[in-house]
């Protein structure tokens, strides 16, 4: 079960968080789900039933990372390219929804399986009226709206990490918040990213030690 998966996965996040926010992030996520659980109306032996009639998966399974989205003041689209995908069968592309999320799976498309996962979307959709169409090398998901109103990005997280970030560099000190950005680059840079940094850091407070006028003894 889906929920299930990402309740263990946020368990385990939970253990490796360190930073209070995160923690605390990761804590209402994991009631969310297990409310989510809690509420899922008892037809588990039907699904395993129906799950057992279905031929096995083969090949082996692709997690599709790569999408574009849109949005209209009903529906918020999603548009995940897979090359061919209109020859399968109508069964072989399924998307599960929830109030605050969507599962895509795509089986046997070219001796593969391809998956996405959407968890905590930004606001709450509709789950009857929320559908998919395949179209010439694409699957379009529309994610129908509770509320008709703009949104901002996709998910909470992408919400979360926005204003994070534009907190961090809100500052009424130019120089500090050039500071955090330069950690942010040398953080997250690879090795010729962090040379460059410290090469450019050593020359800055070279030229400033020579520009300071000398003491007067």
């Amino acid at each position: 079960m889906q929920l299930q998966k990402d309740l263990e996965e946020v368990k385990e996040l939970l253990k490796k968080a360190s930073r209070k926010r995160l923690h605390d992030v990761l804590l209402a996520e994991k009631s969310k789900i297990e409310r989510e659980i809690k509420n899922q109306p008892p037809v588990k032996q039907k699904a395993e039933a129906s799950e057992e009639e279905k031929p096995p998966l083969t090949g082996y399974t692709v997690k599709i990372n790569n999408y574009a989205w849109d949005q209209s003041d009903k529906f918020v689209k999603i548009y995940i390219t897979l090359s061919e995908v209109q020859h399968l069968p109508a069964e072989n592309v399924h998307v599960q929804f929830t109030e605050r999320s969507f599962d895509l799976l795509v089986k046997n498309l070219n001796n593969k399986n391809y998956t996405m996962t959407f968890n905590n979307l930004l606001k709450p959709i509709s789950v009857e009226s929320s559908s998919w169409k395949v179209k010439t090398d694409m699957v379009l998901i529309l994610c129908k709206k509770k509320k008709e109103e703009k949104w901002e990005c996709l998910t909470q997280v992408e919400k979360e990490t926005k204003e994070k970030e534009k907190a961090s560099y809100d500052t009424s000190d130019p120089s500090e918040g050039l500071m955090n950005l330069l950690k942010k680059m040398y953080a997250e840079g690879d090795d010729e990213l962090k040379r460059s940094i410290n090469k450019a850091w050593v020359e800055s407070r070279e030229k400033q030690a020579r520009e300071l006028p000398p003491m007067d003894i």
